[in-house]
């Protein structure tokens, strides 16, 4: 956190009580003023601090906001993007996962439990590996497998792996269910793939995500593992908005 604001914002409280005759005052003389008041009363950098994180809070919500509603479409509609449970669904859950966060695969059974109780709702998956060179390489795979129609089984079975998601694992398990995997090497090289992925990147920077899973529910912004009940509630929700 920069100090110039905080110091500047707690010297404009400082020297409040002088303001009608601040045009008298010379610069020395308002930085004794400021020093002697905050030695006075150091709570004023306190309330400075506070008023600044606050006021950046409030603006980055905004900010967030305005881009949940630029961007809906993109977020909701992107046909770059997986889509699974009931595709013509009326509420919408988007889920940003990495296929080597414990938190993703932890949250996969609260996820499937929400499509089994729930057949009107559309799961947007965006592929957003964030750790480590095996991620990518599951991610690309998961997306490839697109071209074979067997992405959602592929998904579920990388996601139920004990061991970490990497090539020879992810390659594993693409030949255990099936799929072609020489076609699957050379489908992962399509510039779809890495567009998905990079608009991932820009679409979690921009919502302030820093962490997997992360999730989209109408105008929730949902950060961290989440159980059913919780997915169930934010669902009911975006339900009633839209009566």
């Amino acid at each position: 956190m920069s100090r110039i604001p905080i110091t500047a914002m707690a010297i404009g409280l400082a020297i409040a009580p002088f303001a009608s005759a601040a045009q008298d005052l010379t610069d020395e003389r308002i930085k004794e003023l400021a020093l002697q008041a905050i030695r006075e009363n150091p709570q004023i950098v306190m309330e400075a601090v506070q008023i600044l994180e606050a006021e950046q809070a409030a603006a980055k919500a905004d900010a967030q906001t305005e881009f949940l509603s630029d961007q809906r479409q993109l977020l909701e509609r992107d046909p770059n993007a997986p889509v699974l449970g009931n595709a013509d669904g009326d509420v919408t859950v988007v889920e940003f996962f990495d296929y080597n966060c414990p938190y993703c695969r932890r949250a996969m059974a609260e996820v499937q439990g929400l499509l089994d109780g729930d057949e009107n709702v559309r799961l947007v998956y965006r592929e957003w590996p964030i750790l480590g060179d095996g991620s990518i390489f599951a991610a690309k795979a998961a997306l490839a497998a697109r071209e074979q129609g067997k992405y959602e089984e592929f998904h579920w079975a990388l996601m139920g792996m004990q061991e970490r998601a990497e090539e020879a694992s992810v390659m594993r398990i693409a030949q255990e269910i099936g799929l072609d995997v020489e076609r699957l090497r050379s489908d992962m090289d399509a510039p779809e793939i890495q567009e998905h992925i990079e608009t991932s990147m820009r679409l979690t920077q921009a919502l302030g995500f820093n962490g997997t899973p992360s999730f989209v529910i109408g105008d929730n912004l949902v950060p961290g593992y989440v159980e059913k009940e919780r997915l169930e509630t934010l669902v009911d929700e975006v339900r009633e908005a839209a009566k």
